[in-house]
């Protein structure tokens, strides 16, 4: 029964990621296009797409690349982008954190923002479920988003020039980060930390090398935090009196 349940969490994984194919194929292939014109070979996008496996921060990256920027502002810049990942894996850590080491390695590699926006909701849709129907389900997710970007990139990348970066297929990865984001925002601290960051980037977007971006980013975490600090102070002072 319980293989049968974990099979049935798995399913329905599968079933919620699909959707999100509409986003990783143009993404990826865009990103192969992108990354050959850069000079990298097919092999190089590949493992670039299998190592880092986070297209923001891998734009961003190729971005910095082309505009010769130093390593440390490239590391720094994919870092900041990919902070996000640290506050998915404490999301996570209820739900997940007492499976097998093995495992835990494997959700913490296939932890990218579609995977981790259709399992947080569904965790809070069905909090009965145990720890391996959980793993299941992350499995179910990754796999139709995970195997497809690795293809996409490839697509991309042996196609190179025979698509233009003219039709737009940029167009991506802001519709998937809406998507993601908008749901996820059911919180006063949720919304200060999301307009607080888009317009520190937007004010510093004239700083080089993506910095705009880091600085808009640390004023979100800041101004969320705060929001939520002074939101639970006034709580535990309405409770007290």
């Amino acid at each position: 029964m319980a293989g049968s349940d974990v099979m049935s969490s798995y399913r329905r994984g599968v079933k919620d990621g699909l959707p999100f194919l509409l986003v990783i194929v143009p993404f990826g292939m865009l990103f192969g296009v992108l990354a050959t014109e850069a000079g990298l070979s097919v092999f190089e996008a590949l493992s670039f797409s299998v190592v880092v496996i986070a297209g923001a921060s891998q734009f961003a990256a190729l971005q910095l690349l082309q505009d010769q920027a130093p390593v440390l502002i490239i590391l720094a810049s994919a870092l900041a982008i990919n902070l996000r990942m640290a506050m998915y894996s404490a999301a996570m850590t209820p739900y997940i954190g007492k499976l097998p080491f093995w495992k835990r390695a494997v959700a913490a590699y296939f932890l990218v923002d579609q995977v981790y926006a259709c399992a947080a909701l569904d965790y809070e849709r069905h909090p009965a479920e145990s720890a391996a129907q959980r793993f299941g389900y992350f499995l179910g997710v990754a796999t139709p988003i995970c195997p497809v970007w690795y293809l996409a990139t490839i697509l991309g990348a042996l196609v190179g020039g025979a698509i233009s970066t003219g039709y737009g297929l940029d167009f991506a990865l802001p519709i998937a980060f809406l998507a993601m984001i908008g749901p996820m925002l059911r919180t006063p601290a949720h919304v200060v930390a999301a307009l607080a960051a888009v317009t520190g980037s937007l004010v510093f977007a004239w700083l080089p090398f993506n910095l705009g971006l880091i600085v808009g980013g640390i004023i979100g975490m800041v101004a969320g935090a705060e929001t939520e600090r002074r939101l639970e102070a006034r709580s535990a002072e309405g409770t007290r009196t």
